[in-house]
């Protein structure tokens, strides 16, 4: 199995998994038009969720090639030995993958930096399709660099790329409400269920369900919530814009606000890479754990 073939193979399911995308979400439109349920305001959501699509792309353009360069660098100069690209070399590669986005994805959610990120995902008060692809700025190069581990144990460059677009494109159908509880599957499988849980605010759905395609992990790690009562999507802080560049920036302006209130290198530090949310003691007082802690 030669590198080209595994390029290969990554643009066909990234493609299989985009149609179905767009197969989706042309009956949520559909369901939405006939019963009147979908609103002006949820199509300017849905163009604000797209069109973090611009900077994103852009990013990645560059910052991808360099680091997909850095990766093969490293291991052709420090690896000694690599994994042969097999059959089953793929599907490691793919299931080790799943491993470290679960980290990294919660990693993301409990580093204030990375969230600023993360949370663009979060930001939407709807659940569909389209945010599925709302993505921050340079959230795809802090995934995959997050990945590099996986080349110094022996992954080729190219079979952790791959594991990235196999895991990512994987995600694209589970953000719906179109698709209900899928029984079994459910328990094995990061579903729209699962995944529904994942974007909620409410206090019972704050930091679950981090898994990309296999749920297993976050049964095996505390993080698993199943769905009960529908969620409340969106970020815990009373943010709701459908403009792009509020869209792209949203948690910016606030961890700017606090850096420049910063007191120490050590409240500089716990801003940027404590939990969102965090604040000095002296500014803690009669805040709620919810509103200390997580914010998605």
């Amino acid at each position: 199995m030669t590198p080209e073939l595994i390029e290969q193979y990554a643009t066909n399911f990234d493609d299989a998994f985009f149609l179905i995308g767009a197969a989706i979400l042309g009956l949520e439109l559909l369901k939405g038009f006939f019963s009147g349920a979908m609103k002006g305001r949820e199509l300017l959501d849905m163009v604000a969720s797209a069109s973090t699509q611009i900077p994103s792309l852009l990013v990645e353009i560059f910052l991808m090639s360099f680091l997909y360069l850095g990766m093969v660098i490293v291991a052709d100069t420090f690896v000694t030995w690599q994994m042969p690209i097999t059959l089953w070399s793929v599907a490691l590669a793919v299931l080790a993958c799943d491993f470290a986005y679960y980290w990294e994805h919660r990693i993301a959610h409990q580093v204030r930096l990375l969230w600023t990120q993360h949370a663009v995902h979060h930001s939407s008060r709807e659940m569909n399709i389209v945010v599925g692809i709302r993505f921050g700025p340079f959230e795809g190069f802090a995934s995959a660099l997050l990945h590099f581990p996986l080349v110094l144990l022996g992954f080729p460059p190219e079979l952790v790329f791959f594991g990235i677009i196999v895991v990512l494109a994987y995600q694209t159908w589970i953000h719906t409400e179109l698709i209900g509880k899928l029984g079994p599957l459910d328990g094995v499988l990061n579903t729209p269920a699962n995944h529904r849980v994942h974007h909620g605010c409410d206090d019972k759905y704050i930091d679950k369900n981090y898994g990309g395609i296999l749920i297993i992990w976050d049964r095996m790690f505390g993080t698993y919530q199943a769905e009960d009562e529908t969620p409340t999507y969106g970020l815990k802080r009373d943010y709701d814009s459908v403009n792009p560049l509020s869209v792209w920036i949203s948690e910016w302006p606030g961890l700017f606000a606090d850096l420049r209130n910063s007191n120490s290198l050590g409240e500089t530090w716990m801003y940027l890479f404590g939990r969102p949310g965090w604040q000095p003691k002296s500014a803690r007082t009669g805040k709620t754990l919810s509103e200390q802690g997580q914010t998605s």
